[in-house]
């Protein structure tokens, strides 16, 4: 989690500033992703579908909690 200081300064920001910031670290970041056997680059690209797996099912869930209608986190998964 982002420390205090650093949300309210991402809050100031206009969404084209932080556009920008994170299309450098994806510039910065994309050829470290195909470093390394294709072995490495296929489980490292794994990880990451299994994280952003997690944090699709743990905002549906969330979304669920708010609503009356109850939705299915792993409806993406099937």
């Amino acid at each position: 989690m982002l420390c205090r200081e650093t949300l309210e300064m991402y809050q100031r920001m206009t969404p084209g500033e932080r556009l920008k910031i994170a299309l450098e670290m994806i510039r910065e970041n994309t050829p470290r992703l195909f470093r390394g056997t294709e072995a490495e680059i296929d489980r490292r690209f794994e990880i990451l579908r299994l994280q952003n797996d997690e944090r699709n099912r743990n905002m549906l869930t969330a979304i669920a909690k708010t609503r009356d209608t109850p939705v299915d986190p792993h409806a993406s998964e099937k």
